[in-house]
């Protein structure tokens, strides 16, 4: 008999929730098959078998804090698929209880059976036939590219491809609505791991940081026109479309060269200043605000942004993100204005002293330099920096900065 336990995560992560378990007891699995989802701080994780066999116990039951090194299921390499007698606990017991045991077996698993003689011999991973039922997706029309035929989660994707996702049933655990002392219905619900990660984080870095917030607006009719102008040959030479996040994403690498202490952070009495511009792009999930990071965006021309954030936003909603795509990060950017957001004040992304808040653009009457008064496209920006390091000075100055290259972005796109 084999052990299934909770493998090392990441550096940083050493227990996690179960979210989901993949397979049931009784199911057959091969060697690398995923066997459970775990949810973590920051991303959700997939447990894969190191052995094959028949899962003939689930230790830890969905809803469980599990720690790295825990068993949480027993699989037997000898065993056979839905044979509930793997065990020599089963055996033992009576004769009497163990007919009751196969008859609730029998009718807990009748759906299952209707389903497997529907599909016929259809050979899939659990993680597959999980994927088909979120779908709705029958198995028997899904192409497998496996050599010996085996149905994998990547096969069922490609056959739902176009088609649209069924919804995911919520996994927070909720409790019935219930009345209090006054009288008055409410309802529980479980906060999610990550969802109290986040509650942490937040309440932790405004006990710990000097956080103050400054403010700006900038005028985007430059930005909107060199959009209109290249949007076209843009898609045609890269792929993917210009868009607002790649101008203001270049515009703070540009402005943390100026101001370097907004790119730094406190380590004991030393000020760390980095040399490079991880900046990290705030992700709004089903599951709460991830912030995968754009390596050295220094170095990236605009469609190179662009794409990573493409792929890391598709990740996050996915919930593919590797734990190195969501470390590391120098400064941070937010946009609220994708919810309709006209002014906020960020939290700082500990242990990160800066983080620009964007907003909701709206046309608003403006007096122009000649005092004649035009309608423009306008954004507030939002600068939340840490003053034991930054000045508000500098902090003003940055921000300044910001606003300038946005509102000449023609030098800002032919040096990105």
């Amino acid at each position: 008999m084999n052990e299934i336990k909770v493998p090392e995560l990441a550096e940083s992560i050493t227990e996690g929730t179960i979210a989901e378990w993949l397979v049931k007891k009784g199911d057959s699995v091969e060697k690398g098959d995923p066997v459970v989802e775990l949810e973590t701080d920051k991303v959700n994780v997939e447990v894969n078998s190191d052995f094959a066999g028949v899962i003939t116990e689930i230790i830890r039951e969905e809803g469980d804090d599990v720690e790295v090194g825990d068993v949480i299921a027993k699989i037997d390499e000898n065993g056979e698929a839905g044979n509930s007698s793997s065990t020599s606990e089963e055996k033992s017991e009576p004769q009497e209880s163990k007919t009751e045991e196969v008859k609730e077996t029998k009718k807990a698993e009748t759906p299952a059976k209707e389903d497997s003689s529907a599909k016929g011999d259809v050979i899939a991973s659990p993680a597959a036939r999980k994927r088909a039922r979120e779908h709705n997706i029958d198995l028997s029309a899904v192409s497998p590219r496996d050599p010996l035929g085996r149905i994998r989660p990547e096969d069922v994707e490609a056959a739902a491809s176009g088609a649209s996702n069924t919804s995911k049933p919520a996994k927070e655990e909720k409790k019935p609505a219930e009345k209090t002392e006054f009288a008055k219905p409410v309802e529980r619900v479980k906060m999610s791991r990550r969802r109290q990660t986040i509650a942490k984080r937040l309440v932790d870095v405004q006990h710990e940081a000097a956080m103050l917030t400054t403010f700006n607006e900038v005028d985007l009719t430059n930005v909107m026109k060199l959009r209109s102008e290249r949007k076209e040959k843009f898609i045609e030479k890269h792929g993917v479309k210009l868009g607002f996040m790649s101008f203001f994403t270049k515009a703070v690498v540009g402005a943390l060269k100026d101001f370097p202490l907004l790119n730094a952070e406190i380590q004991g009495n030393e000020l760390v200043i980095k040399k490079f511009y991880d900046i990290g792009i705030a992700v709004s999930t089903d599951d709460g605000l991830v912030v995968p990071v754009v390596r050295d965006a220094d170095r990236l021309d605009f469609a190179g942004v662009e794409k990573e954030i493409g792929s890391l936003g598709n990740k996050a909603r996915d919930k593919k993100l590797e734990m190195s795509e969501l470390q590391g990060g120098s400064f941070t950017i937010t946009n609220g204005g994708t919810f309709g957001s006209m002014l906020s004040t960020p939290i700082l992304n500990a242990p990160q002293v800066g983080i620009l808040g964007m907003h909701n653009i709206q046309k608003r009457a403006m007096v122009m330099p000649d005092d004649t008064i035009e309608v423009r496209p306008m954004m507030y920006l939002a600068l939340s920096y840490d003053h034991r390091i930054v000045d508000g000075k500098e902090a003003v100055q940055f921000l300044v900065r910001v606003k300038q290259l946005l509102e000449d972005p023609y030098d800002l796109l032919l040096e990105g």
